[in-house]
């Protein structure tokens, strides 16, 4: 099987891959929908938090930025001149205190920020928490130097830049892209700042450093570099037109110009710790105050903007995820709804075909095959219910199946006729022979009734008993055909009667050993297809056993019935036949000519049907001998405990009337009905013995006739009554007188023919006397055997 097939049959059924089907892709669609809804809200939800967030932060903390540069500039003028006037500064500081706390008050939507953001916004609370260490320092210098508490100043700003960097980096890019120049603008800014501050601290002495001075050329150098090629090129619209005129204003070039005399001082010949200054204190101060307040107004109208752009872009988010999210829905419920009614229809319409093929399998066509089993005439397109579905796939194979169908029951009445026509050929060539059987059966006893030769008797004896074998096979050929052998009885007959007329139809009586004590007796519509059914099984055990070994037959009651037990000592079969033999005969047997054909097992079809006719239970199974034992059990309905009021069996009356009609004894009664003559076998083996000769067959039969059995008060089977000289030997015994020969051959009867084989028999042994041999042994002084040559069966044997 191919891992294709099996996964197909893992499935289950055609409705349960219909609905996966259905559910597969619905369930695909679904959590599509849903991943890209929560994706777009969390993207719309995400920037509109960080929006409020730089809102509630001033502008992304560009208020507190913007003042922490005027409180350093401030500080630096105080530093420079500390007798001064502190009111500017101290009016700066509280501006700056009113800005750090509207920072410091968002420390819960800075919790719920993303890490990137609120480890820089940490790092800002945590810059400006030591503000008030270092104004204490700018006030009352004592630990640490002027330069030291100004870049304190530079480093909160700088924490501060950065986290106005990472608050401008959102998912939108076009947001970002806008936010990069304002980043780099205010840093140019706080550059523009730190020069203004160092230049500031420096303007009391005249000079500068080196160091300081460095660091003025790198502070200078940079915000060139930024202005030119990060500010001015990324700068659109009204903020670049606004930057450009901030550059090209006359404060700017002044600015421009101190720098570059600044920065030309080391080179007008002073010493390298003793740089001085240009005297443009004034002239610095004034473009430093335009310009910081012009910078100042263009970084909180740009990020004040950009926070407004950022605000309608999360909500135009929110709105475009909310649309696409109900359309994506509506979109998901119709196509599950299509999903789901495409496939409801598809597997209502398969579930149709289905019980229309079980109901056509399990019901009409057993029905039709019932019907003509019963001999009804069957209309094969009355009998056919056409299928329509349409035709679309599901369609087409309706009209297939309609055709197989009308196919299958065509093909049913076909077969039931040829089958019925078969059965009456049989029947016919059947009841032809039987016809001829009974009337070679006849003219057999006739002729037995007209001779006295042993001879002669011996080879009339042969043919009686092949007769009575082939009046079984033609009989075997009507219950086949379906009808009753023409045998029937009237009466009950007794169950000794009856096995000694089984043994009687086979060939091979001589090896049959019959056991039994019960004086039961069979109802007289079971009595000939018990006798059949019986032959059959002794013939089978015969022919499948070694001709040197007996075949026993006991009987007796049990619980359920009567059993009888046929047992041989063969070879017996394997455990897998007597399984198959036992499920055959418990099933009522179908005639198959084909199935006849191909395995000729005749005789268990015959065996089958007899006992589904009476309800007969027959089983196989192996014997302790290494042969087969079949136990064939009768029911009690026909079974007749009942002993007739003369006390003797209706079989010993038939065959005592018949002794006195002038006919030889025989184990069982004439059935009425029964065409011509038809009898049973003379030759019988006796119930009693192990061993049955020809004296044994004849005689003791005779004896039985005469026998009386009383029945005792209890219920219980009598004890077994003397008879004399039944023990005795035929030499001992007294030889009845022959009754007058008047030329008439009615008048000979079973004692004429028992007085003249016991005179054969005196004969021989008088011979082997004369003879003078070793003394005869009793055992073989019993009269020849009317089977002492091997009788060769006329047909093959039965079959198991």
């Amino acid at each position: 099987m191919s891992r294709r097939t099996g996964a197909r049959r893992r499935l289950g059924s055609i409705r349960l891959s219909l609905v996966l089907l259905a559910l597969v892709p619905s369930v695909t669609l679904a959590a599509m929908w849903g991943v890209t809804t929560i994706q777009m809200f969390s993207e719309g939800l995400r920037l509109r938090d960080q929006t409020e967030l730089s809102r509630s932060t001033g502008a992304m903390g560009t208020d507190t930025t913007l003042a922490l540069q005027r409180e350093r500039s401030l500080s630096a003028a105080w530093l420079a001149s500390p007798h001064g006037s502190r009111a500017a500064l101290d009016a700066q500081r509280e501006e700056t205190d009113a800005a750090v706390a509207k920072l410091v008050g968002q420390a819960d939507a800075i919790e719920r920020a993303p890490s990137r953001i609120s480890d820089r916004l940490y790092s800002v609370l945590g810059s400006v928490g030591s503000l008030e260490y270092y104004r204490d320092q700018v006030d009352h210098p004592t630990d640490i130097t002027a330069q030291q508490a100004l870049d304190q100043y530079s480093s909160i700003i700088d924490d501060q830049i950065h986290a106005f960097q990472e608050l401008s980096q959102v998912d939108d890019g076009d947001l970002t892209s806008q936010a990069g120049p304002l980043v780099a603008l205010e840093h140019a800014a706080e550059l523009v700042s730190r020069e203004d501050a160092q230049l500031t601290l420096a303007w009391p002495s005249g000079h500068l450093d080196d160091k300081a001075w460095v660091q003025f050329t790198e502070l200078v150098n940079t915000r060139r570099w930024l202005v030119k090629d990060q500010v001015v090129p990324q700068l659109t619209g009204s903020a670049k037109a606004q930057t450009e005129r901030i550059l090209a204003s006359p404060e700017w070039q002044t600015l421009q110009s101190i720098e570059d005399q600044v920065l030309a001082a080391r080179n007008a010949g002073a010493t390298a710790d003793r740089i001085a200054l240009p005297d443009t204190q004034k002239r610095w101060n004034a473009a430093m105050d335009k310009l910081s307040e012009h910078y100042a107004s263009l970084i909180q109208r740009q990020t004040t903007g950009l926070l407004e752009r950022s605000a309608d872009k999360a909500d135009a988010l929110l709105i475009k995820a909310g649309i696409l999210s109900a359309g994506g829905l509506l979109a998901l419920l119709v196509c599950v709804g299509m999903s789901w009614r495409i496939t409801r229809s598809l597997s209502r319409r398969l579930r149709g075909l289905r019980r229309a093929a079980v109901s056509l399998a399990q019901e009409r066509l057993p029905d039709v095959v019932a019907r003509l089993d019963r001999g009804e005439t069957v209309d094969p397109e009355s009998a056919t219910t056409p299928l329509d579905y349409g035709h679309d796939e599901l369609g087409q194979v309706a009209q297939a199946f309609n055709t197989a169908q009308r196919t299958a029951v065509h093909t049913a009445v076909e077969l039931a006729d040829t089958r019925r026509g078969f059965q009456k050929v049989i029947l016919g060539i059947a009841r032809q022979s039987q016809n001829l059987v009974n009337l070679q059966l006849s003219r057999l006893d006739t002729l037995e009734r007209e001779h006295t030769d042993p001879d002669i008797l011996k080879g009339l004896y042969e043919l009686d008993s092949t007769a009575s074998q082939l009046r079984r096979y033609e009989e075997n050929l009507v219950i086949v055909s379906g009808e009753r052998p023409g045998r029937s009885w009237t009466e009950p007959v007794a169950l000794i009667d009856i096995l000694r007329s089984a043994v009687g139809e086979v060939a091979e009586y001589q090896r049959v050993e019959v056991h039994t004590e019960e004086e039961v007796f069979v109802a007289p519509p079971a009595v000939a297809d018990v006798i059949h059914l019986l032959a059959e099984l002794i013939d089978n055990a015969t022919a499948y056993s070694p001709a040197p070994s007996p075949v026993t037959v006991r009987a007796g009651m049990v619980a359920k019935g009567l059993a009888v037990e046929v047992e041989d000592r063969g070879l017996g079969m394997s455990e897998e036949d007597y399984t198959s033999f036992n499920e055959q005969l418990a099933v009522p047997p179908q005639f198959d000519v084909v199935a006849l054909a191909d395995d000729l097992r005749l005789g268990m079809f015959v065996i089958a049907q007899l006992a589904h006719r009476h309800g007969i239970t027959v089983t196989l199974r192996a014997s302790p001998y290494g042969g087969t034992t079949a136990i064939v059990l009768i029911p009690h309905d026909i079974v007749v405990r009942e002993i007739p009021a003369n006390g003797q069996s209706p079989m010993d009356a038939k065959t005592a009337k018949t002794a006195d009609n002038g006919g030889n004894a025989v184990a069982a009664g004439e059935p009425e009905g029964a065409a011509g003559t038809a009898r049973e076998p003379r030759p019988l083996t006796s119930a009693r013995t192990a061993t049955a000769t020809a004296t044994t067959a004849a005689v003791p039969a005779a004896v039985s006739a005469a026998r009386e059995v009383i029945p005792r008060r209890d219920g219980l089977a009598p004890l077994p009554r003397r008879v004399p000289q039944t023990s005795l030997v035929e030499e001992l015994r007294e030889e009845s007188a022959p009754a007058e020969d008047d030329g008439s051959p009615d008048d000979f009867t079973a004692e004429a023919a028992a007085s003249s084989l016991a005179g054969f028999q005196r004969g021989t042994l008088r011979a082997r006397d004369d003879d003078a041999e070793p003394p005869y042994d009793e055992g073989a002084a019993a009269a020849p055997r009317l089977a002492a040559a091997d009788p060769v069966p006329s047909t093959p044997p039965a079959d198991r």
